[in-house]
């Protein structure tokens, strides 16, 4: 008998939502403390959902819970970048080749970068990238494959958060985005699959060289 998952009480689905936005958006920075009480009452809500929330986030990589240093921002390193930038490269581009096949709609797609190039800051940017992201392989007819690229989208988006910081790169990257979605819509599922695959790449190696070489 396959189990129903318990919903997530309102409260603390406000303050997870919440949260993870300071997060991706640079807001809350890797190493940050996260106090229960200060977010309690920033969120005008009592420790508990806070708690919860924590816990939820631990679960998805995006904080750390410790024993002695408490809750914090997950910091974000060479090998962090690798393993979740791995998964990316063997997953998405596969994900995005069957989404075209498929004759998926890519409206989401083509709406997230107008949010992008209309973005006035690097929030909005960030969540617009985020969308872009994931309206390429969430149609690919396999809702594993969807979910287990969603388990580390934020993760994802949290690298690509701390490289944005130290050396902002959008306006080469939204040029990689048209080129993969001109492809994408052209029926061309290779081709968008080999673009896709090189964006991620060049992504992770500009942002962190040292990841060069030891993959496998």
């Amino acid at each position: 008998m396959t189990s129903v998952p318990t919903p997530i009480p309102s409260r603390t689905q406000f303050v997870l939502e919440g949260i993870k936005h300071r997060i991706l958006t640079g807001q809350l920075t890797p190493g940050q403390a996260l106090v229960e009480t200060e977010l309690a009452a920033q969120f005008g809500v009592s420790k508990t959902p806070v708690r919860e929330a924590l816990k939820t986030l631990a679960g998805t990589g995006l904080v750390v819970m410790n024993q002695y240093k408490g809750v914090t921002v997950r910091m974000v390193d060479a090998d962090m970048a690798r393993e979740v930038y791995d998964v990316r490269l063997l997953l998405e581009p596969e994900a995005l080749r069957r989404s075209v096949r498929r004759g998926s709609s890519l409206d989401t797609a083509r709406e997230a970068l107008e949010r992008a190039d209309a973005a006035t800051d690097t929030a909005q940017r960030s969540l617009a990238n985020r969308e872009f992201h994931r309206s390429l392989y969430v149609r690919c007819g396999n809702p594993l494959l969807g979910r287990m690229l969603d388990e580390v989208r934020d993760q994802a988006a949290l690298v690509s958060a701390v490289a944005w910081a130290a050396n902002p790169s959008w306006e080469r990257e939204a040029t990689e985005h048209r080129e993969i979605l001109r492809l994408a819509l052209d029926g061309d599922s290779d081709g968008a699959a080999r673009a896709l695959h090189s964006h991620i790449a060049s992504f992770v190696q500009r942002a962190f060289p040292e990841v060069q070489g030891k993959g496998e």
